[in-house]
Formats: C-alpha cells, structure tokens, sequence
C-alpha cells in the first residue's frame, strides 16, 4: 500500500490535485469509484476543518466584541447563529474547491437566478419578518423579560429571533409571534422606563365629602411602601357619573413589572376601600331608572277580573 502524497503551499489548483491524489490512492487499491468517493471524502474534510476553525477562532472573537459593545441577550443569540450560518457558508464554498467541484459561488450564482422569482412569492412573509427582528435588534423596542401588549394581547418576551418573537402570557399560554406584527402596530412597553404610572379610580356618592375622600386616597398612598413619594401621590375630581362622583388617583411606582404592578394596585384598591367603609363615604351602586308602559291587546276588564 503506498502512501497518500501531500503537497503543500498554494489554493484552488493544489487543492483539488490534493483531491486527485487521493482518489489515484483509492483506484491503486482497488475501490471502486475512486474518483466519486475522493472527492466526497474531501468534500467533508474540508468542510469539517474549515466549521471547526472558524466556530473556535472567530465565535469568540464575535463574543468579545458583544461584550465590548454591551449588548443584551435577545440580541446575542440571533447574531451568533447568523454567524454560525456564515462559517457553515464559507466551509460549504471553500469544500467545494477542495474537492474539485468547481465554484460554489458560481454554481450558487446559476442556482439563484433561476430560483429568484419562486423564492422571493415563496418567502416573502419570512423576509418581511426577517426585515422587522433586524428594525427589532436596532430600534430595541423591547427586550427579554420585558412585559408588553399589543393588539389585545400581553406577555413576557421569552425569546427574540430573526423571524419570530416568543412571548408568555399571564395565563402560561405561549405564543409565537411574527416579528412583522411587532413592529407594523403599536408595542405597549408599561415597563421599558424606570418607572410606571399606575391610576385607579373611586367612585363616591354625591353627598360624601370630597375633600375627606381625596385625603384618605392620598394617606393610603403614602402609607404604601411600594409607592413613590417622589413623584408624588395625586388625586383629582375625574367625571361626575350618573350615580357617582369619580375621583382619580395617579401614583407611581419603581423598577416595575406584571406582577409589581397587580399587586401594589391591588393592595392599594384595597386600603382605600376599608378606609371608605370606615369613615361612612359611600361608594355607590350603579343606578338605572326604568320608565315606559306596557299595552296588552285582545285583554277585556272582565278577564282581568276573572283572572
């Protein structure tokens, strides 16, 4: 068995008389279809190396440069497989002149033109979801663990891709979103600030003292500990309802979340409802007043007697 001769130096033409060579070793030793089976096997060595080199020396690289430039998650992970995706091209291109099959990017070029019409109908919701994850990346409406709303709907951002968001809804539900949705209508972010306004309104009834009413609200409001001082607690006369006075309180609170913001609003509520039932201010019943006649034919007196 003779051995396999290595030539050093050079590109394109050393590699595939690398390749040649190989498949010479296989037909002196009798296998079959030497040629095919050369350039196969130099097809994946070339293309294993070239994917191992490039996830080892330039993933890294790609990482640091993340980290120097600070960004988040929801933009690492897509730019990572986009890069992953980039070294699997360029091992598949620098393959195929290994192993002697020519171009790949003329090839491709050939390929492409002839597919384009067919691919642009056929993908064009997947490119137009691609267009809207990068508006996503660079306009960074919001990001993983943010809570948002949109169209109805509300969640947690679990995941972020090219095409599609993933969000989690307060009912464990989760849904795939196309990124396309986000960013063609109106994105509610309650928490992409430092701090969220929260309002609750409280009705009372016409004869209550107003002036009391907005005392108790703003000594709950202060006596929270999960409500802000500064901005200060504020309290004003809303609407004058049918049946009620409507007062509305605005308070703030910080770092907020989903849950930051059922919770204190909820316990808020609640304090200044048991203050209410403490000092007598009503809060009202909605009241509806009925009025009309009713007319029933084909009824006589005498059978309303008899009845």
């Amino acid at each position: 068995m003779s051995g396999i001769p290595i030539q050093t130096g050079g590109t394109g033409s050393d590699a595939q008389a690398q390749s040649g060579a190989l498949a010479q070793f296989l037909a002196n030793n009798g296998v079959p279809y030497a040629d095919a089976i050369g350039s196969a096997i130099s097809f994946f060595v070339a293309l294993l190396a070239v994917y191992i080199v490039g996830r080892a020396v330039i993933i890294p690289l790609i990482d640091r440069v993340m980290d120097a430039r600070g960004l988040e998650v929801h933009a690492r992970n897509p730019l990572r497989k986009l890069t992953l995706a980039i070294i699997v091209f360029v091992a598949i291109a620098v393959a195929f002149g290994f192993a002697g099959y020519g171009s790949f990017l003329q090839s491709l070029a050939t390929v492409a033109a002839a597919a384009t019409l067919a691919i642009g109908f056929a993908l064009q919701n997947v490119i137009a979801n691609f267009v809207a994850g990068i508006f996503i990346f660079t306009d960074k409406p919001f990001k993983i663990g943010d809570w948002i709303e949109w169209d109805g709907n509300s969640g947690i951002v679990e995941d972020i891709s090219f095409r599609v968001t993933r969000v989690r809804t307060f009912d464990n539900e989760l849904l795939t979103v196309p990124n396309s949705e986000l960013t063609d209508g109106v994105i509610k972010n309650p928490v992409a600030k430092q701090q969220l306004r929260l309002q609750a309104p409280f009705g009372i009834g016409y004869d209550d003292d107003i002036e009391r009413a907005n005392e108790i609200i703003l000594e709950e409001a202060h006596a929270h500990p999960e409500i802000l001082d500064d901005p200060a607690p504020s309290v004003r006369l809303a609407e004058l309802g049918d049946s009620s006075v409507v007062l509305k309180s605005r308070v703030w609170i910080d770092d907020p979340s989903r849950s930051d913001f059922v919770k204190t609003r909820g316990e808020y509520v609640t304090s200044v409802k048991e203050r209410f039932d403490e000092e007598d201010i009503n809060i009202p019943y909605p009241n509806r007043t009925l009025g009309g006649s009713l007319d029933i034919s084909g009824v006589t007196a005498e059978d309303v007697v008899e009845g």
